[in-house]
């Protein structure tokens, strides 16, 4: 019965190198019909950075703010691609940060920042680069206008207006006068540049996990809804790939999206990312229980409320850690965390080999013949952590290119969106 139901899931979930190659004809067009300011569902946003030289030199300071965890950074770049962090430290965004007003918003950032200067006892000027992970259309490195919230944010205020503006009147309220804002980036972009100082083959930044993106230099005549000036041959693009839409869905896709804070968007992201896998597996997990598959009532509770189980609790799972040990639930049997072990791989895999063939349809973009070496950077939990998850996109790749597989370096990058915007920083000083 299990059996029956676990095959039924995985053929459901399954996504072949049809699917793949399918997927990466629609994802160029996509690009393609982005670049040119047609209607698309990748965004395809310039970002007003080009790749570091890796001889940018100095201290800088870099806030990081890509979802409830936000990093502060001071970074020395010392050239020759070596990176020294003087100092680190994460500041937690709790639910009553994430939807209050902007001024609150950013009056806490500020707080942050001014924590973190005094503990690393830091009253220098000090230039400062933004990583600011959620889509905005910029008009120059130093200004952005946000979008739409992601990944459950939802400050009042914001969107439809300068996140620049509005973080540097925050440090003005604050009297962090010794501070000056200098360049706004994406996570994306952020990671690309950081492996890209390091390693000049890296041509595309891509972050796995709690959401998901990707960004890449694109040559500036083929950006031709871009109509500014400009200084280099080349722009870094952010794709904001987690709004592809062009991918077919199971039953729990569409179910999630129905229920989701963004009906219809990101729909890419919710196939891929950290926010979204623990809850696709608790759909069908609860589906089991309904089907009479699971022996412990226990369970039944947990599967019953929206994104109760999270994809770090997969993850735990995967790693055969046992999850309910601490949360007081007892008599869970080997078969129910069997169970939920597999629908996890399943959810993981076919997360994993979508992410690779995104990849695959960036680099086919830039490098038609694939006859170059290829580094991309990533970063982010599901990569990094997440039992399986790096093999799955590997066998994806050589799926897709059973010859050239071997070109093509998939590089965890730790801290790359927030080293990324101090380089970006560095490298606005030095063209």
């Amino acid at each position: 019965m299990i059996d029956g139901f676990l095959k039924e899931i995985a053929n459901m979930f399954d996504f072949t190198r049809k699917d793949a190659c399918e997927m990466m004809r629609s994802f160029q067009i996509e690009m393609e019909n982005g670049l040119k300011g047609r209607k698309s569902s990748l965004k395809m946003l310039p970002s007003f950075v080009r790749r570091p030289k890796g001889n940018e030199k100095g201290d800088f300071l870099a806030i990081d703010l890509g979802g409830i965890n936000m990093r502060i950074l001071a970074i020395r770049l010392l050239g020759q691609g070596k990176i020294e962090t003087i100092g680190m430290k994460r500041f937690s965004l709790g639910k009553e940060i994430i939807s209050k007003t902007e001024d609150v918003f950013f009056d806490f950032i500020a707080d942050c920042v001014s924590a973190f200067l005094k503990e690393h006892k830091l009253d220098v000027f000090l230039e400062v680069g933004f990583t600011f992970s959620f889509p905005v259309i910029q008009t120059s490195i130093l200004s952005g206008v946000l979008v739409s919230w992601t990944k459950g944010f939802a400050v009042k205020g914001v969107e439809g207006h300068d996140v620049v503006t509005l973080l540097d009147k925050a440090f003005k309220r604050k009297g962090l006068e010794n501070l000056k804002l200098v360049a706004l980036a994406n996570d994306t972009v952020g990671t690309l540049v950081t492996q890209s100082y390091i390693n000049p083959l890296c041509d595309m930044g891509v972050i796995l996990g709690t959401g998901t993106n990707a960004a890449y230099p694109e040559r500036l005549e083929s950006i031709t809804k871009f109509k500014g000036m400009w200084y280099s041959e080349e722009m870094i693009i952010n794709i904001e790939w987690g709004g592809f839409d062009k991918i077919k869905m199971t039953k729990y896709d569409e179910q999630l999206d129905k229920d989701s804070e963004n009906p219809g968007g990101q729909r890419m992201e919710k196939m891929v990312s950290g926010r979204y896998l623990g809850e696709i597996a608790r759909r069908i997990m609860k589906e089991a229980f309904e089907k009479g598959l699971l022996g412990s009532k226990e369970l039944k509770d947990i599967f019953l409320k929206p994104y109760s189980l999270t994809t770090e609790q997969l993850s735990l799972i995967a790693s055969d850690k046992n999850i309910f040990n601490d949360s007081g639930i007892e008599g869970i049997s080997d078969k129910d965390i069997r169970l939920l072990k597999e629908i996890g791989q399943i959810v993981s895999k076919r997360a994993a080999r979508i992410a690779s063939a995104a990849i695959a349809a960036v680099l086919t973009h830039m490098d038609k013949e694939l006859k170059l070496e290829h580094v991309i950077a990533i970063d982010g939990s599901l990569f990094e952590k997440y039992k399986g998850f790096k093999e799955n996109m590997d066998t994806m790749m050589k799926e897709i290119f059973p010859n050239q597989a071997d070109k093509i370096h998939l590089s965890l990058t730790h801290d790359g969106s927030g080293i990324g915007a101090a380089i970006i920083a560095a490298s606005l000083s030095s063209h």
